[in-house]
């Protein structure tokens, strides 16, 4: 998960790839038993995990039970996203007749991310097919928003236990992008299942079991397009002969400069009668109109938010910046009154806070969630708790399509 310092910069996406272009390479690798512990250092290269798992299980077992005892195994995942590489390798757990259990997670980050080969795709591909693991020919692909969505309600419900324990409850998921936003949950009533819109729906089998989830992915609706949306701006296009975008969301008398997608805007706040926050909200209205679908059944899911609704809703105090928490659906409402309202006659620490508070709100109420709404956002508490990371892993499998269909600042 993502900490944003306070200045509020940030990193998007090119417009190229407005998904983020998700290049996920999950290799599950066979099953583990304790005394095959070398071989598994010599096929993953991860000496460190393989061996301290094998010593803390000897510590701990008795001699002659390790043939009884848990299986172990791991799995790497690639996150190839267009700002940075990370790379997940996993350790699990399993009693026998039961399903795994996460016991270890290491984690490592490195720039530059995929976008910038966009214009030496062989480069990537190649270092795929040199590298020691094995890569079949479907094992890399570019996620699509609704593939994003399903992987994420599968961890964080794996993480949690909804999936281990049957009868339990599964949660939904929200997660708000910098290109797109998502929304994944398991809908119980039929209703809901009726009057979704054609390609909102998606099945997915898993652990012998199928799953109807409602699952899409809001292309241009993530927080930085969102937010150009609003500054009356066009994906990868700079303003005709070098115009300021003018905007209500912005401090009167405001002007500076904004990064987005390589491309560098002039920005400015406008004087204008009303309150600041009003003016932006009549503005986003008019960017959500008709562009989200509201279900009811919502109000009765419990859900996780992730990403910018963590790091909105740290940035302003609404959660622990370290540990996450829970708020209700209207404390971004009301913290974009305060922050819009002390913008009025001050400069903000943040000049786009006013924007992001009132768009997020904006979008959990279009998307039907009610003010009195609990989200818990930020890291599940999951024992043991994994390092920190900016996105939950993935718990990939097999999805059935359904049917149809740094921000840079300167004063």
């Amino acid at each position: 998960m993502r900490k944003v310092p306070n200045n509020g910069n940030l990193r998007v996406t090119k417009v190229a790839y407005p998904l983020g272009l998700f290049v996920c390479l999950f290799i599950y690798v066979a099953y583990i038993k304790w005394h095959w512990a070398s071989a598994t250092q010599a096929f993953l290269g991860i000496p460190e995990v393989a061996t301290g798992a094998r010593r803390d299980q000897q510590s701990r077992s008795p001699p002659g039970t390790a043939a009884r005892g848990p299986e172990v195994f791991y799995g790497i995942m690639f996150d190839a996203g267009s700002t940075g590489t990370r790379v997940h390798v996993f350790q699990f757990s399993r009693q026998p007749g039961e399903t795994p259990t996460l016991t270890h997670e290491t984690f490592k980050a490195l720039k530059p991310g995929l976008s910038a080969y966009a214009d030496d795709v062989d480069k990537v591909k190649e270092v795929f097919e040199a590298s020691p693991f094995l890569v079949g020919d479907d094992c890399v692909s570019i996620m699509n928003g609704t593939d994003e969505g399903v992987s994420a309600w599968i961890t964080v419900n794996f993480l949690t236990g909804s999936l281990k324990t049957p009868g339990r409850s599964n949660v939904g998921m929200l997660d708000l992008g910098g290109g797109s936003t998502q929304i994944t949950f398991l809908p119980r009533f039929e209703g809901t299942l009726q009057t979704s819109p054609p390609g909102f729906l998606t099945s997915l089998q898993m652990f012998n079991r199928t799953y109807r989830l409602y699952s899409y992915s809001y292309l241009g609706l993530g927080l930085m397009s969102a937010r150009l949306a609003v500054l009356g701006g066009k994906e990868g296009k700079p303003a005709e002969d070098g115009a300021e975008l003018v905007s209500p969301c912005l401090s009167p008398g405001f002007r500076g400069e904004w990064e987005h997608a390589e491309v560098t805007y002039r920005v400015s706040g406008q004087e204008a009668a009303g309150s600041l926050y009003q003016l932006c909200a009549r503005r986003v209205s008019e960017i959500l109109r008709n562009k989200v679908h509201r279900t009811e059944e919502v109000k009765d899911v419990d859900f996780y938010a992730f990403s910018y609704y963590y790091d909105l809703a740290a940035n302003v105090g609404l959660i622990d910046a370290e540990k996450g928490g829970s708020l209700v659906v209207g404390d971004f409402e009301t913290a974009a009154k305060y922050v819009c309202r002390t913008a009025e006659t001050q400069p903000p620490r943040s000049p786009f806070l006013c924007l992001d508070l009132t768009y997020v709100s904006s979008l959990l109420h279009g998307l039907g969630f009610p003010g009195d709404k609990v989200l818990k956002v930020g890291t599940p508490p999951v024992p043991p708790a994994p390092t920190r990371r900016e996105h939950m892993p993935a718990f990939h499998t097999h999805v059935l399509p359904s049917t149809p269909p740094p921000l840079v600042f300167s004063s």
